[in-house]
C-alpha cells in the first residue's frame, strides 16, 4: 500500500526549536534564581502544556512559582519567535516535496498552542505546504498518548494505520506508535531510550535518510492491512 498520509511534529523536528528554547528557559531560571536542571528540561521535550507543568513541578520542587517562571519564558520566547523564523532542519524541505509529489496530504501535530505553532510554521516558509495543524491545547491527553495524532489522521479523513508519522522525541514517538502509525523517529536534543526503541520503529539521523529510504521503496511502506 503506497503512502496515503503523512504527520509531522513540529519542534526539534521541521524547525530546529529545541535549542532556542532550553537556552531561554536556561536564562530564565537564571533570571529567576532558579537553578538549570538539564535533565528535568530533557523529560519536557514532546509534552502539551499540562505535562512540561507537571514535569517542571515534579523537578523543580514545592519551591517553584511555577505560573511566574512559566510567564517569563513564555515572554522571552515569543519576542524570539517573533523576531525571526526558527532554521528548518535538514532534510525537511526534500521531504515534504516528495511526498507532496506522491499525492499525499499533509499535516502537523505539534504540542505548542496554536498560537506560536502557526507564527513559527508562517516565518518558516513551511505553513502552505501542510493541509492542517493540530495543537496540544487542542486535546485533553498530551503525548505520550495518541489523541493528538488521532485527531490529526481523522481532520485528513486517514485512517491512523495508514499514516506516515515523523517526531524528534520518545514521547511524541510513542504517541505515534500508539496511535498505529508507521513512524520514523530523528532524535534531536534526545536519543531513544531502551523503551523507546523496543517500540519497533524506524530511528534514523535524519529526513535525508528517511528520504532515501522512502524512495528506494518507491513510495511504498509496509503498512497494516
Amino acid at each position: 500500500m503506497s503512502v496515503s498520509a503523512a504527520i509531522f511534529d513540529m519542534d526539534g523536528l521541521l524547525l530546529d526549536t529545541e535549542r532556542v528554547c532550553m537556552s531561554i528557559f536556561q536564562q530564565t531560571c537564571e533570571a529567576q534564581g532558579y537553578p538549570f536542571l538539564e535533565p528535568v528540561y530533557l523529560s519536557i521535550i514532546g509534552c502539551n502544556a499540562g505535562g512540561i507543568e507537571r514535569l517542571l513541578r515534579q523537578g523543580y520542587g514545592p519551591q517553584l512559582d511555577y505560573p511566574k517562571l512559566r510567564q517569563a519564558w513564555r515572554q522571552r520566547y515569543h519576542a524570539r519567535v517573533a523576531e525571526s523564523a526558527i532554521p528548518i532542519k535538514p532534510g525537511v524541505q526534500a521531504l515534504l516535496t516528495w511526498l507532496r509529489q506522491q499525492g499525499a496530504p499533509l499535516a502537523v501535530a505539534t504540542s505548542s498552542d496554536r498560537e506560536l505553532a502557526e507564527v513559527k510554521l508562517r516565518l518558516s516558509g513551511l505553513a502552505p505546504l501542510f493541509d492542517s495543524v493540530t495543537t496540544g491545547c487542542e486535546v485533553v491527553h498530551g503525548k505520550p498518548h495518541p489523541e493528538i495524532y488521532q485527531l490529526a489522521a481523522r481532520r485528513l479523513g486517514v485512517d491512523p494505520r495508514h499514516c506516515l508519522a515523523f517526531e524528534d522525541s520518545n514521547n511524541g514517538s510513542r504517541a505515534a506508535v500508539a496511535a498505529g502509525m508507521i513512524t520514523y523517529q530523528i532524535p534531536d536534543l534526545v536519543q531513544p531510550d531502551e523503551t523507546t526503541r523496543a517500540l519497533g520503529h524506524r530511528v534514523l539521523p535524519n529526513l535525508f535518510a528517511v528520504l532515501e529510504e522512502l524512495q528506494q521503496a518507491n513510495g511504498r511502506v509496509p503498512l497494516p492491512a
